[in-house]
């Protein structure tokens, strides 16, 4: 399953792209099928999916043959229902991190000041959810949580899962996100799955870190990339209370370039494994 997030961008970009190449306005376009302005300018910007009226409109621009094919296609699929959409409980967040990551080839993430999501283990997960829930009413369930958080890990063990290579600063290995003997846990895990999963590569960038153009990274973030050439490479941005999307190639580039910084800085993964394992080493089990 290609994710549905993408697939109704991607379905945007064509319809828009079309649209331009039959030389119509939103209104004569609207017209034509039957429709108004307003439901032209939901399609065109993603906000819905439609397959009737996608149908109309390739009709009315007398698209058939292979794109008529192509574009029905990728209809279908950004109408598709994830796993995530059933799942009660575990948040509108990781239900946006579940979709972007389903059939993504590639997954790239620096993380700033926790472990990251894909490589949580239950007991981190319980801590940090109940961490979440003392700054204000969750909008999720331990439970709810937890379900999420395993299946998206079932996603990196899936025929074809995406290369995951992810970059952990020193800060999220040091400071205690949970209580010492469930970091310990986690440091141990960390190892072990970067240590025996070829599709994962995991990197430590130490606090003394020398990143190229003092190019220090703002915030958490992931870059997704998806087999279809027409796909958008698509950026999540990590905030206190949100995730920012960003798709516009002006907007993705930068964290792309600081990305490959990070990466020449950080520490390769035989060192960034014994750091860890020296981290989980000085930690006592309670």
């Amino acid at each position: 399953m290609i994710s549905p997030f993408v697939r109704k961008l991607r379905l945007a970009a064509e319809l828009r792209a079309l649209r331009g190449e039959a030389g119509m306005t939103h209104e004569q376009l609207a017209k034509q099928i039957g429709e108004s302005r307003a439901q032209i300018s939901r399609l065109e910007n993603g906000h819905i999916v439609d397959q009737a009226d996608v149908m109309k409109i390739l009709d009315a621009l007398d698209v058939d043959g292979p794109r008529w094919t192509e574009i029905m296609t990728i209809a279908r699929e950004a109408g598709e229902r994830g796993w995530w959409e059933t799942t009660r409980g575990m948040g509108d967040r990781q239900a946006l991190y579940a979709n972007l990551e389903a059939g993504a080839t590639t997954i790239q993430e620096y993380q700033q000041t926790f472990v990251p999501g894909l490589l949580q283990v239950p007991d981190f997960v319980r801590a940090r959810s109940d961490a979440e829930a003392t700054l204000g009413a969750p909008s999720f369930t331990i439970d709810g949580v937890l379900a999420g958080n395993s299946g998206r890990q079932r996603m990196l063990r899936r025929p074809g899962a995406p290369k995951y290579e992810v970059i952990v600063d020193e800060l999220a290995v040091r400071r205690l996100a949970a209580p010492p003997d469930v970091v310990k846990k986690q440091l141990y895990h960390l190892s072990t799955t970067a240590n025996s999963d070829p599709n994962v590569v995991l990197r430590v960038l130490p606090g003394d870190a020398r990143i190229e153009g003092y190019s220090v990274p703002r915030c958490t973030f992931s870059v997704y990339t998806y087999v279809g050439s027409g796909d958008p490479t698509v950026v999540a941005v990590d905030t206190v209370t949100s995730d920012l999307i960003l798709t516009e190639p002006g907007e993705v580039d930068p964290y792309l370039k600081l990305f490959c910084r990070l990466r020449e800085a950080a520490l390769s993964p035989n060192d960034s494994l014994e750091l860890m394992t020296s981290a989980a080493t000085e930690l006592p089990e309670d």
